[in-house]
Order: C-alpha cells, then structure tokens, then sequence
C-alpha cells in the first residue's frame, strides 16, 4: 500500500533544518572561520585580528620547517600503524576467540569494552603511576623478578612506547564491540553447513567470518585512521607539552599547545586545517583500498 507521506517532501524539510541550523553555527561555520583565522595574526585567544599575514601563507610556510610539526606528523603516522596493528588487529581477534566460546560472551564483551567508559583523564594518572621513575608499579614488578636498577620510562629512548600502551590498551574495547556485532550478524545455518562439509574451527574462520564481517573491518580501519589523527586526552596528560625534549608531540597535542599555551592561535589554526586535510586524504585512501563489497 503506497503511502502519500513519502510524496510530501515539505515535513521531511521541516525536521531537517533545526538540526542542519545546529551543524552549520557549531561545525562548519567553527570550521570555515578557522581556515580564515589560519591566514591572519592572531597574538592570543580573545584578541582580535592584526590582519593577514604577510605574506598570507605565513604560518603553512611555517608547518614545512617547524621541527616540533616534524615529530608529531611522525609520531602521528606511527599512531596510526601502531593503531591499525594494536587495536584492530587485537579487537579482531579476541572477536573471533570470544565468538567461538560457548558460555561467557557476555563477561568477556563488558570486560573489553570497560575501558572506553574511563575517563581519559583517569586512565592517563593511572598509567603515570604504573611508569613512575621511583617507586612506579612497572619497576616494582622488575625488581620482584630480579632486574637491576629503574627504568625510566618517560625518557626519550622509551617515551613513545609508554604513550602509545594506553592509548592503545583504551581502545581495543571499542573496535571489539563493533567487530563482536558484525558476528553475531553471520547466520548460524552457515556455519552449521560448513560444519557439515568437514570444516574445522580455523577454516570456519577464515573462509566465512573473516569474509563476511569485511565491510565491518573496514569500518573500523577507517575509524582507526581519523582517530589517531587528532588523538589528544590520555596523551596530554601523560606527556604535556610534549616532554621530555618535545619528542612526544602529536599533531593534536602540538595543535593545542600552539593555541592555548603559546598563545599562537592562527598558527595552531593552521595545524587544525592540516589534520582536518590529513583526514580527508587519509580517509579517501583507505575507502579506495577497502572499497566495501555487498554481499548476497
């Protein structure tokens, strides 16, 4: 029976636009205004504009041959690797291990994703007190098991190790979840044919789970990339402004600092434009690489 209310665009209109007013003065007019501010002189936040630069392209010029942009790009990038390998590849697979138990799904799947309900800054004090120089749970430890000395785990030798182990171990949970649910979608009567057929656990896993939760995959590989790209709580307060020796900088945190500490709003403006284009890229290429597939 056809409907006449699909034929009336006018209501659809009407429930579109109170959220579209919301996104365009709390999204993109924030957003366009910061590609705006990204060309002018801003000494600090509440100032107002000495006008543009001069030249105009001052402070992208100064993203090329700013060493401290230098680091966190790279930090970012191995971010990014380190996010990809560790987080999904980890959430993936205790998806499939919990998938295939008979009785605890339910414990497992809340003890994974209990982290994420943190707050990040509770987790980052945390994870200080764990890598304490003196006295920190992770040098107690070696000590019990004979080793000599402390460690110090913010130096510049293990700085990015220890920052990246939170970030990480936070957010395994939530690509779990998303991964579990994708399982749960594949219907029983395949694997029980497949079972039929003489296929053993780990075929069943490669030749039907893997395959048909590929489009979730995918979503969270992307998920993943945008993620690490402007990653920022746990960091900043593990590694504020980027010590020791600014070695931990990230393109988030070393954008925050820029605006809010050295009180250089339009070059951190710029390094916003910078990461928002990074997403756009990187988010393009991982769709043209993973280019989802329907599945009959």
């Amino acid at each position: 029976m056809n409907s006449n209310i699909y034929k009336k665009k006018a209501p659809i209109f009407v429930f579109l636009l109170p959220a579209f007013i919301f996104m365009a003065i709390f999204l993109y007019y924030p957003f366009l205004r910061n590609i705006f501010n990204s060309f002018q002189n801003i000494a600090g936040l509440g100032t107002s504009a000495k006008g543009f630069n001069e030249p105009w392209y001052t402070n992208y010029k100064m993203l090329i041959v700013d060493p401290n942009m230098k680091v966190a790009l790279k930090n970012t990038m191995l971010m990014i690797g380190v996010t990809l390998v560790g987080q999904v590849g980890m959430a993936l697979l205790l998806a499939l291990l919990v998938d295939n138990i008979g009785k605890g799904k339910k414990f497992f799947q809340t003890v994974y994703f209990f982290p994420i309900v943190i707050s990040a800054t509770a987790l980052g004090l945390l994870f200080n007190l764990i890598f304490l120089y003196d006295k920190g749970m992770l040098n107690q430890l070696l000590g019990v098991i004979g080793y000599q000395g402390l460690i110090d785990w913010k130096d510049t030798s293990h700085a990015m190790i220890t920052l990246l182990i939170p970030v990480i171990w936070q957010y395994i949970g939530f690509y779990f979840v998303i991964l579990v649910t994708g399982l749960n979608t594949i219907p029983e009567e395949i694997y029980e044919a497949a079972v039929v057929d003489g296929a053993t656990k780990v075929q069943q896993v490669i030749y039907i789970s893997i395959p048909l939760i590929r489009n979730v995959v995918c979503t969270c590989i992307i998920l993943a990339v945008t993620g690490a790209l402007k990653v920022f709580d746990l960091p900043w307060i593990m590694f504020p402004k980027g010590m020791p020796i600014n070695t931990t900088w990230l393109t988030g945190t070393y954008m925050y600092y820029q605006t809010f500490n050295a009180n250089n709003v339009d070059y951190g403006s710029a390094i916003a434009v910078v990461i928002v284009v990074l997403g756009i890229l990187l988010s393009k290429v991982a769709n043209t690489i993973l280019k989802e597939k329907e599945y009959e």
